[in-house]
């Protein structure tokens, strides 16, 4: 077959099966696949308010249901296979079952929260260590991915790995409150920012990961590797939720820095998602990935991603769910955090 790069004039089409296909990330790369010319067929439930691309294949069966998804792909092959929806071993052994044999590639979505945390060294590549003992989500992709990698030494299970850090589509506010941050800098309330604000993160537009993801399916180079792919922008938390006020019109929101620690003594729920994952500086080397989609590069800058939410948003008020339990968390922690009036 002919190399896929994101950009091809001409590309062999592929027979390409997406678990999944309607998420954040797994849409706009059924897109991508779409427009390149591939035989795209999406196995879900049919649930997702996201619409499938003109041209794609929908299969209606629930994963979790062996029997339902042989039944919807009687029998059928693929040159290749990508797994969106698998978060724990269990979920792990399954698609096992149900897919070896049936396909020359298959691409396991797991994260790059997997990576060391907190990290020893920077940039993260494909060859930092995985482990993450704050946070289960993590733990468990890494748990999918031994059991992945065993079933590609000892069976030739044809495994991709990929590790996305945090994609975004329209739908997405990447502040930890989500819409109800964006309504406290509207309202002129003090928005919670974990730690100094001055840790770096990276966000990368799912369109622009859907380049480099679709141009590895169907590699066989790839197969038995794993691949980081994000934007190569990185942000400080202050810099991310300044350009949020900016997109929704408050040009110097109050921003009030508790410490990661602090959040997550008052929900654990947050907590693990800020100690596994973002409290931690994260700047990744895609120079791997671009070895193989020579092409590659993120070329969406977050500035417009914040500008593209905040008037979807807008544009939708029915969305704009206000979380009362996250309101009264930023009211006692900001109101502790704050200098006290002289």
């Amino acid at each position: 077959m002919n190399a896929l790069t994101p950009d091809a004039g001409t590309v062999a089409p592929r027979s390409i099966l997406f678990i999944g296909g309607t998420g954040v990330i797994s849409a706009a790369a059924a897109e991508r696949a779409v427009a390149l010319g591939h035989r795209l067929t999406m196995l879900n439930r049919g649930w997702s308010t996201r619409p499938v691309p003109d041209g794609a294949e929908v299969l209606t069966a629930d994963v979790r249901d062996p029997s339902a998804v042989h039944a919807a792909l009687a029998g059928r092959e693929f040159d290749a296979v990508t797994d969106f929806i698998t978060y724990t071993p269990d979920q792990a052994k399954a698609s096992l079952d149900l897919f070896a044999g049936r396909t020359g590639q298959y691409v396991f979505i797991s994260s790059a929260s997997a990576y060391q945390k907190p990290p020893t060294r920077l940039p993260i590549r494909e060859s930092t260590p995985l482990k993450n003992p704050f946070w289960q989500y993590s733990r468990d992709k890494i748990a999918c991915e031994e059991l992945f990698y065993e079933a590609y030494r000892e069976q030739d299970f044809p495994l991709t790995v990929v590790r996305p850090s945090h994609t975004y589509d329209r739908t997405k506010i990447a502040m930890v409150g989500g819409w109800t941050d964006i309504h406290r800098m509207r309202a002129g309330l003090p928005v919670l920012v974990h730690g100094d604000g001055t840790s770096l993160w990276t966000l990368t537009h799912s369109k622009d990961f859907a380049k480099a993801f679709v141009g590895l399916l169907g590699r066989p180079q790839a197969v038995g590797e794993s691949y980081t792919i994000t934007s190569d922008e990185y942000l400080p938390w202050n810099q991310i939720y300044r350009l949020f006020a900016r997109a929704a019109g408050v040009p110097e929101p109050e921003l009030v820095h508790v410490a990661s620690e602090t959040i997550a003594a008052h929900s654990a729920e947050l907590g693990a998602n800020l100690l596994g994952d973002r409290s931690h500086s994260v700047v990744f080397d895609n120079a791997k990935i671009k070895s193989l989609v020579p092409d590659y590069c993120a070329t969406i800058p977050f500035a417009d991603g914040a500008r593209e939410i905040v008037q979807w948003y807008d544009a939708n008020p029915g969305l704009q769910v206000v979380d009362q339990q996250f309101m009264q968390l930023s009211d006692r922690l900001t109101e502790w955090a704050r200098p006290s009036a002289s």
